[in-house]
């Protein structure tokens, strides 16, 4: 039941007829039916915005064949979900914005977005912003990216939750997500991974013929400390029965995060994105993990609103 004033939380999911999307629609419409959430299903038309003196920014209404287009779409997706969970409610929206903004748009503090990925690989650039890098980047809620796997296998519930933990207030809130998670299933598991990689600014081989080395006894054991302090801190009453184990990794964060999560039914990091341009330039481990994942990841905000 929702208090008087709020706002009840739904699963947002964007769809543009693509098999991509597809399987986003697919872990959506399961992920609503496992919480008792209505699904919002959007199609973004990304109609040309427009300055007039009069009336300010306009968008260009869509021709009516375009927007008959793309409510097929939004008609078909829609059966497809109540054909399979005819329990849950489902919204359509026929939006005019680009996708990536129509979806952060309408995604309240509470909700969950759903968005396809077309796997950007290793080989291509960050610079090449596909809508999920946007949506996780300014989001006020989780976003789970779906890859295109091609398998029903998408819908099974997350089980096995791998989730990258550095000691930061971003990583403590995915943590306490992936527990969360974990709970709502029978079985959940949570894999917690910490990365201790020393960057070093000279050249590792020249330090190595010196007779330098890293301390990684000492490095590890402070890992250990960090994780074992902040799953104590995080766990609570409702998620104390998930079953929790930790991977340390001397290698590169993203890469050992991807690794372990591999197997996993869902891999859980926090954001450090500063929500504009600047922050889609840079690289970070959410991204890395986003470029190279082959499983669904959910992104958490770095400044969740409170209620």
């Amino acid at each position: 039941m929702v208090e008087d004033g709020m706002v009840a939380p739904k699963v947002l999911v964007g769809i543009d007829g693509s098999p991509t999307a597809s399987w986003a629609l697919l872990w959506a419409a399961a992920e609503a039916d496992r919480r008792g959430w209505p699904l919002h299903v959007v199609h973004a038309l990304a109609m040309p915005l427009v300055m007039s003196v009069y009336a300010g920014p306009t968008r260009f209404p869509p021709p009516e064949e375009v927007a008959d287009q793309g409510r097929r779409v939004l008609a078909e997706a829609a059966a497809h979900v109540r054909g399979r969970h005819p329990g849950v409610s489902v919204e359509e929206d026929l939006a005019l914005e680009e996708p990536g903004t129509a979806l952060v748009r309408r995604a309240g503090p509470d909700d969950l977005a759903v968005v396809g990925s077309r796997g950007l690989g290793a080989a291509r650039s960050v610079l090449d912003a596909s809508v999920s890098v946007r949506v996780t980047s300014r989001a006020e809620c989780p976003v789970v990216v779906v890859p295109g796997t091609g398998s029903e296998d998408v819908t099974v519930p997350p089980r096995r939750i791998v989730v990258g933990v550095d000691g930061s207030d971003d990583s403590r809130r995915a943590l306490a997500f992936a527990l969360r998670e974990a709970s709502l299933v029978e079985g959940g598991a949570v894999v917690a991974v910490h990365s201790w990689q020393v960057p070093v600014p000279l050249d590792s081989a020249y330090l190595a013929a010196g007779g330098w080395s890293p301390p990684d006894d000492l490095l590890d054991s402070r890992s250990q400390e960090m994780v074992t302090e902040m799953v104590t801190r995080v766990v609570d009453d409702g998620t104390e029965g998930v079953a929790v184990s930790v991977v340390r990794s001397d290698r590169d964060a993203a890469e050992a995060i991807v690794e372990a999560g591999a197997a996993a039914d869902l891999i859980v990091v926090g954001s450090r994105g500063r929500g504009s341009v600047r922050g889609l330039l840079l690289g970070s481990v959410s991204q890395g993990v986003l470029h190279a994942a082959t499983v669904p990841v959910a992104v958490l905000p770095r400044h969740p609103r409170p209620r």
